[in-house]
């Protein structure tokens, strides 16, 4: 018997876990899949619970009722992973042997990484939403908020879905807006990326939705600390920006056990090729979603494309043969913009979000970078997807690679890819 270890239970790892268990021989595999606890959060509900547009018991779930018969579960907490004896050592001493390895311990806030964050503002007039108890705190201060200053803030990249930060912002405004509040309130998106979003079609578009919405908008913005006595966040360069209620995007890191195992950088994420998920160091092991060093979004939608590429490729590599399978990075999200209606962006590591229409052309029936209220419902709808589709490991008719069709290729990037794919095919024997 050969045993596959896989560590985390959220997104990516219960996928994995489902998709693997009807695929490989129960005589010849155990699974087993640890994570602390059994509670499964829905994490996208978290950007609602402020605006109380979800309650908790519709984002927590039980991890184990989501996993498929002939799975071992196992609660509790991961010491370290010993690569060199292919073993994981649990807190306590429990001691499981592998022969393939899966990471999937996801990325968390760490709001201890920043000094004064968690002072005696913390949860008073600083909040994070990227927690579910943070989630729940700041629905109670937003609602004691009637004027001041209201800072989005994100302290360092990469983070967990990188356009929650901006949704939150589109959402506080509409909120502000509805209750007749938005003149009492001066909104600012302190980040340290140089425009509102990484890729520049997008972060033009979104920038001009910030403009509209009259959000001031502080860039490359490294914090250094968090004054809380007098309500400031404070840059390296100097730079102040007062408060008077902080929603702040702490600095993300992977798993602890991540450092005490030697296997990850300096913000714990492990090293691996970003087509396969295959560690750079260590055969027998992946690293699949947050957990990994790849240049993509930590987003659940690159978890399940690359869990869609993972799959085929992992039965290969297990079997000696070559892995086929090259994820690019895919990643497609919803961006609620307030007032019923999102944006919807789908890209990669070498193309940047583009408008047009998603995932067919013309009919879409989404609108990719432009604000509806199908996008809004699509958002709305993935809730109940997520928790019957995904988890359980069934099919989504959705490309795992991203596709052009239906996208709008601006004139310049259309002759580079043309010129690109001429002189490929010059290459060709």
């Amino acid at each position: 018997m050969r045993n596959l270890v896989i560590l985390g239970c959220g997104t990516a790892g219960t996928m994995i876990t489902n998709k693997l268990r009807h695929r490989l021989d129960r005589e010849e595999w155990k699974i087993t899949v640890v994570d602390r606890d059994d509670e499964h959060h829905y994490q996208p509900g978290y950007l609602f619970l402020p605006f109380g547009g979800y309650s908790r018991d519709q984002v927590v779930r039980s991890r184990h009722a989501f996993l498929c018969d002939g799975v071992d579960f196992v609660t509790g907490a991961i010491d370290k992973v010993d690569p060199e004896e292919n073993v994981v050592l649990l807190e306590g001493g429990r001691r499981l042997p592998y022969d393939q390895l899966v990471i999937a311990s996801g990325t968390t806030p760490r709001p201890d990484q920043t000094p004064g964050m968690l002072g005696p503002e913390w949860r008073r007039s600083i909040f994070d939403f990227y927690t579910l108890e943070g989630a729940e705190a700041l629905a109670g201060a937003l609602d004691r908020f009637d004027s001041g200053r209201l800072v989005v803030h994100v302290t360092e990249m990469p983070i967990k879905c990188p356009v929650a930060p901006l949704e939150f912002t589109f959402l506080a405004e509409a909120w502000l807006r509805a209750r007749g509040l938005r003149d009492r309130v001066e909104l600012v998106y302190v980040t340290p990326l140089d425009g509102a979003f990484t890729k520049p079609v997008a972060s033009a578009h979104l920038g001009g939705m910030l403009e509209e919405r009259k959000v001031h908008v502080e860039t490359d913005f490294m914090v250094e600390r968090i004054d809380p006595e007098r309500k400031v966040i404070v840059s390296y360069d100097e730079r102040e920006v007062p408060f008077d209620l902080l929603v702040t995007v702490p600095v993300n890191m992977g798993a602890d056990f991540i450092a005490r195992s030697g296997l990850g950088d300096e913000l714990n994420y492990v090293p691996v090729d970003k087509h396969t998920q295959l560690s750079t160091a260590f055969d027998n092991i992946f690293v699949i979603g947050d957990a990994s060093d790849i240049p993509a979004s930590k987003a659940g939608s690159v978890a399940h494309f690359s869990v869609e590429i993972f799959v085929d490729n992992f039965l290969a590599h297990i079997e000696g043969r070559p892995m086929t399978g090259a994820f690019d990075g895919h990643a497609n999200c919803f961006v609620e913009s307030g007032d019923e209606k999102a944006l919807l962006i789908d890209f990669n590591y070498e193309t940047e979000p583009l408008t047009g229409k998603y995932p067919y052309p013309v009919v879409g029936p989404m609108d990719l970078l432009k604000e509806t209220r199908t996008n809004h419902l699509g958002k709305l709808a993935f809730r109940w997807i997520y928790w019957n589709v995904l988890l359980p490991g069934r099919p989504v008719p959705l490309p795992a690679l991203m596709s052009m069709a239906g996208k709008n290729v601006p004139a310049a990037e259309a002759d580079e890819k043309e010129a690109r794919d001429a002189h490929h095919h010059d290459r060709q024997p």
